[in-house]
């Protein structure tokens, strides 16, 4: 198991302590961590996405107004 070291702001760790006061500190840093890899795994995902469909935008074509509006009817009494 690896050791971290890092410093924070006093009030963080205040309010750290406060708030996981009786638990286990490492296993919660530990989590955080662990959730913070997963958000940062899933943001480069949602921003891979969303560049490869913003790409393929500009491949296809563009809808008229009037097939827009008929699409928007379709289906409808």
């Amino acid at each position: 198991m690896a050791t971290v070291n890092f410093s924070v702001p006093d009030e963080v760790k205040v309010a750290f302590d406060k708030a996981f006061s009786g638990q286990n500190k490492s296993a919660v840093v530990a989590e955080l961590m662990r959730r913070a890899v997963r958000e940062s795994v899933q943001r480069a995902r949602r921003e891979q996405l969303f560049r490869r469909l913003s790409s393929a935008r500009s491949r296809r074509n563009a809808a008229s107004a009037r097939q827009v509006s008929a699409a928007r009817t379709a289906g409808r009494p």
